[in-house]
């Protein structure tokens, strides 16, 4: 009985069956040679070897025992084997490919038997025909299941790669930070792939340069993860320290290229136990900032193509955290140093008050404010104290900050009193915000008024006197604290805010001890604390905002001085804090300024805090000597005579004749243009301090005489003798003043 055509298959499979290791032997050398790719990972290698044997096995068996292609056992570990290759990054494609090659190869070494068997030829081709039909259908079977398998694999891991990038941008780039952005990064990939994470930046861009610089780049590491000790890692780079990146290296390489890698069974400089590296650029609009490493070791299986792609997609959006990270800091610390080159850099000399400082600027990613201080000194040894603050924060409210500071300034070398000072800086921030509208760069968005807001307390103190007068604008009024421990707030009249146009400012006098204490600040030290503060300015609720309690401090209110409404909720908390902190006794003005911001401020602040304290002093009556002048040219000689004989008292005898040739002129003008009543009056300060007062409104100008003018020079006089001289107005009158100093050198006076 001749033999069928599947029992000429059956025969061919059995024998070739006993040859099974030469034939999975040259399948494997055929896909190492067609599909290299699947031998560069162990693990796939593994795998695929592992195929071949146990696929090569069940096809024969299944052919000699003439099983239907449909119910041929599949080795049991096939579909495990399909998710390996998908969780290494194996291409489909590949995995489609060494089916189809081995089983080219299978059926040629069976159709090569074919012959030997049998010497019918048509029963040899009836064979052929269904070996073909029989392990298409095989095949097809074994590609379907692995192909469903590959892809629920492969549909798993983009559905846990998507979490995983998903989960990062919430942890990753939480602040404004650099260094915190970075040890996130650090953070999150230890946490979920990697035992050893080191984030190093290119020193370069740290210091605000877009480009990496010339070979070797140097680095700073920023971060780290988990500690340097920690799973018996040793890196020799710490963090904050910079190194510099090996020519060559995979780091160098990523840099310079921009293109990640993958190293396997390498060594990391410095990680000895890492067996598995990715390398990973951070680059963000078109800039590369740094490089992020990440390291396995140990049992952990190596990095494959797919963790790559989780560690370049998780670095991006680290990348760009960082980038903003770095404008943000690179703008805060320019408006900084704006903002600090604005401020007085020390207080000037003066004899009334003593004081004590500090700003700082905001902890929080809102950045630098517009607050500012100021300490001017005055004429008639009276000196201005200044507490300001601008809407907004970053450069443009930095230089609005020294534009409304130097306006301040020049008012008050005119001697504004406070409420007309406040009236004329109202107008400069009105012309700031209609510039601000004009300008082109300005958004259409632009919230101009808004931007350009501001608030100030303006305060004059006399010496002489003791009295302050004082004057709000929207701002938080001030803490005072006479010598018994007592704080109470001055109740200052309610000013609008600077920028609203067209309301009054007020003013109110108060008569101080000596020794008593002026606490001014901004509002971001007393709402500081405030769990939720509320949105938008807290400039319209400064304005309104004052306790009903009547202060005990002594008061003589030039204008209206009753008190207003109450306090909001945050502001009363911070001032009844302020004022309980300024009653404790304190050794000296600086330690009362670092007990004032333990109290109030947290660790960053989210407004800046500007806080300036001042201690007044008196001038007794014996620095001070006032003579009530008749309106009689008669008077100057006497006039000259009592300045001789007091400051022969005073041990000024040096300045006795410059002295007299000033107060001559100066009491001859304010006869001859002033009106009565008339009052001379000498100030032994840190200089010598002559004032003439007359109740005319007039203000004398200097100017230069010609050859045969018989009056004009006396200005001119006063002018080269005195070290400085000016006029301040009252509410009744005006006072032209000069200030004579031992050490001055006068010039030679010499008129045409």
């Amino acid at each position: 009985m001749e033999p069928t055509a599947a029992g000429l298959i059956s025969r061919a499979a059995h024998e070739l069956g006993l040859r099974t290791d030469e034939l999975t032997a040259e399948v494997e050398q055929r896909l190492r040679h067609e599909l290299p790719a699947l031998w560069e990972d162990p693990d796939v290698a593994r795998t695929a070897a592992e195929n071949v044997v146990e696929h090569v096995v069940a096809a024969l068996a299944g052919l000699e025992h003439a099983i239907e292609p449909d119910l041929i056992e599949l080795p049991s570990a096939d579909v495990e084997r399909a998710r390996v290759l998908a969780r290494h990054g194996t291409p489909l494609s590949a995995m489609l490919r060494a089916f189809r090659l081995a089983e080219e190869i299978v059926l040629d070494r069976l159709f090569a038997q074919l012959p030997r068997l049998s010497q019918d030829a048509e029963q040899v081709s009836a064979a052929a025909r269904q070996l073909n039909v029989v392990s298409t259908k095989y095949v097809d079977r074994v590609s379907e299941q692995g192909v469903r398998a590959f892809q629920a694999e492969r549909d798993r891991r983009l559905r846990w790669r998507s979490a995983m990038v998903n989960e990062a941008s919430m942890c990753i780039g939480t602040t404004l930070d650099i260094a915190r952005t970075t040890q996130e990064l650090a953070d999150f990939a230890t946490e979920q792939f990697a035992d050893l994470v080191t984030v190093d930046l290119l020193d370069t861009v740290l210091r605000g340069q877009d480009a990496a610089g010339h070979s070797p780049l140097t680095l700073r590491r920023m971060a780290q993860g988990p500690d340097a000790d920690g799973g018996g890692l040793q890196p020799p780079v710490r963090p904050q320290q910079l190194h510099v990146c090996p020519e060559g290296s995979p780091c160098a390489e990523a840099l310079s290229s921009g293109r990640p890698s993958r190293q396997q069974h390498g060594r990391a400089p410095g990680v000895p136990r890492a067996h598995s590296t990715l390398v990973v650029p951070l680059r963000a609009r078109g800039t590369t900032l740094g490089v992020a490493e990440f390291h396995r070791y140990g049992t952990a299986a190596p990095y494959d193509d797919e963790d790559l792609l989780l560690a370049q997609e998780i670095v991006v959006r680290a990348a760009v955290a960082v980038d903003n990270a770095r404008h943000y800091t690179h703008a805060r610390a320019t408006a900084l140093t704006l903002q600090r080159s604005l401020l007085p850099r020390e207080a000037p000399r003066q004899s009334a008050v003593d004081v004590a400082y500090r700003y700082l600027p905001a902890g929080s990613e809102s950045g630098v404010g517009g607050d500012w201080y100021d300490v001017i000194p005055l004429s008639g040894a009276r000196v201005a104290l200044v507490v300001g603050d601008v809407v907004g924060h970053g450069i443009r409210a930095a230089a609005t900050m020294g534009r409304l500071r130097t306006a301040v300034r020049t008012l008050a070398d005119i001697d504004l009193p406070p409420d007309e000072l406040l009236t004329h800086l109202d107008d400069v921030v009105l012309r700031l915000a209609n510039e601000a509208s004009a300008d082109p760069d300005t958004g259409p968005g632009a919230d101009v008024g808004r931007d350009n807001g501001a608030t100030c307390l303006y305060t004059v103190y006399d010496p002489v006197a003791r009295r302050c007068t004082l004057a709000r604008a929207g701002h938080v009024p001030p803490v005072v604290v006479v010598r018994d421990g007592t704080a109470d707030v001055l109740e200052l009249p309610p000013g609008p805010p600077l920028g609203r146009g067209g309301l009054p400012f007020e003013t109110m006098e108060v008569d101080l001890p000596e020794g008593s204490l002026i606490a001014l600040c901004t509002d971001g030290l007393i709402e500081a604390r405030t769990p939720a503060r509320a949105t938008g300015d807290s400039l319209s609720a400064l304005a309104t905002a004052t306790e009903d309690p009547t202060p005990t401090v002594p008061a003589t209110a030039t204008e209206d001085t009753t008190p207003t409404g109450p306090h909001t909720p945050d502001i009363a908390v911070g001032l009844a804090t302020l004022r309980e902190v300024l009653a404790r006794p304190a050794p000296s003005l600086e330690a009362a300024c670092d007990s004032v911001l333990e109290a109030l401020l947290p660790s960053r602040p989210d407004d800046d805090v500007a806080l300036l304290l001042a201690r007044t002093r008196s001038l007794g009556a014996d620095r001070v000597a006032t003579w009530e002048l008749e309106a009689d040219p008669a008077v100057v000689a006497r006039a000259r005579s009592d300045v001789s004989r007091k400051l022969t008292d005073w041990g000024l005898e040096e300045l006795a004749f410059v002295a007299e040739l000033v107060v001559s002129e100066l009491v001859t003008n304010a006869i001859r243009y002033g009106r009565p009543p008339i009052r001379l009056r000498l100030i032994h300060d840190r200089s010598l301090l002559c004032e003439v007062s007359d109740a005319g409104s007039t203000t004398p100008h200097l100017r230069r005489a010609r050859v045969f003018d018989e009056g004009g020079r006396g200005l001119l006089l006063v002018a080269q003798l005195a070290g400085q001289w000016g006029t301040r107005h009252a509410r009744r009158g005006k006072t032209v003043w000069a200030e004579l100093s031992e050490t001055a050198e006068f010039p030679a006076l010499a008129f045409e």
